[in-house]
């Protein structure tokens, strides 16, 4: 019986009794990081590292059960070994190790390899069978340093005095990558939030991440034409009655999906910059290669075309995480 075993509702490790990032309630769920795909309501109990615990109560309800564990730190559930490392993914995210009879299995979850200052760096895990996804799993992603991004990001706002700029990402994670990015950069001024990216910021600010200084763009009277400032907002915001408070803004958004060409014209974009929280193609192949595993999954998005590059290119025996039953 393999240590990992695929269903439905995601995957389900029976010697620990225990599934990883469930995709409806169960028993007990294995948690690698609190983004909404991944971490759903219901479950009886949750084992997750503690840095995501004010995400996961403030998505999954206050009064979950839920265990917090610290990267590498080594537990035991039924007959496996466990213990959570970094995956650089976003504040708190994991990759889950899981042993039984002295095979390891690893399930990445999300992650990336480029320096974030908003999270801990990714750890290399040796195992025997890998789960890794595959979100950009194509040679034209390769991402720059969120340095020179932040660069970007900072001389597009500030050239622009007479209208106020709307940077578009994702609330959790890049929002607050983004905030960090720019502090690292000297940035001093202040950058406004959407109540979206607020609600999420504070949680990165209590964990002690150095960010700029925000403020939430509802504290300021409505009648401020925000001239010369940068409004960071959710996707969901762009084009909403949010935005009507604000007169000709300039727009952008931060995404690896801004790699595609006209990616940001069908979306309607001013600007696109490229950020992600997930690995790029040599990243993927690194990472990959790192773990020794003997066995490789891929799964979300270019599950396919990673899968046969890994056995036909590098030699890798490497299968679609459908292939697994």
């Amino acid at each position: 019986m393999p240590v990992l075993q695929r269903h439905k509702q995601g995957l389900y490790c029976p010697a620990a009794d225990a599934w990883i990032d469930p995709s409806w309630p169960v028993e007990r769920a294995l948690i690698t990081h609190a983004h909404a795909d991944h971490a759903r309501a219901g479950s009886r109990e949750y084992w997750a590292i503690g840095q995501s615990a004010g995400v996961l109560r403030q998505r999954l309800g206050q009064d979950i059960k839920l265990h917090s564990v610290t990267y590498g730190e080594e537990f035991t559930l039924g007959q496996a070994t466990l213990s959570f490392h970094s995956a650089g993914h976003v504040l708190g995210s994991a990759q889950i190790r899981i042993e039984v009879e002295g095979e390891v299995w690893l399930v990445t979850g999300d992650y990336k390899r480029c320096h974030d200052p908003s999270c801990e760096p990714f750890e290399s895990v040796k195992c025997d069978v890998m789960i890794t996804e595959s979100t950009f799993g194509l040679p034209i992603y390769r991402w720059e340093s969120g340095q020179d991004v932040a660069k970007n990001i900072h001389a597009w706002w500030t050239a622009s005095n007479e209208r106020p700029s709307l940077l578009f990402c994702y609330a959790f994670g890049k929002a607050q990558r983004v905030l960090a990015e720019l502090k690292g950069i000297g940035v001093e001024d202040e950058v406004l939030l959407h109540g979206a990216v607020q609600t999420i910021t504070k949680h990165y600010q209590e964990a002690g991440v150095d960010m700029v200084q925000t403020r939430p763009v509802s504290e300021l009277d409505s009648k401020d034409p925000l001239k010369g400032r940068l409004i960071i907002a959710p996707p969901s915001a762009y084009r909403s009655a949010w935005m009507r408070r604000f007169k000709e803004p300039q727009t952008a958004f931060a995404s690896g999906w801004m790699t595609v060409r006209g990616a940001r014209r069908r979306k309607g974009y001013e600007r696109g910059f490229i950020l992600s929280d997930h690995a790029d193609w040599n990243g993927l192949l690194k990472t990959i290669k790192e773990s020794e595993a003997k066995q490789v999954y891929v799964t979300h998005g270019q599950d396919d075309v990673v899968a046969k590059y890994l056995r036909e290119t590098e030699g890798i025996k490497a299968d679609p995480l459908e292939s697994l039953s």
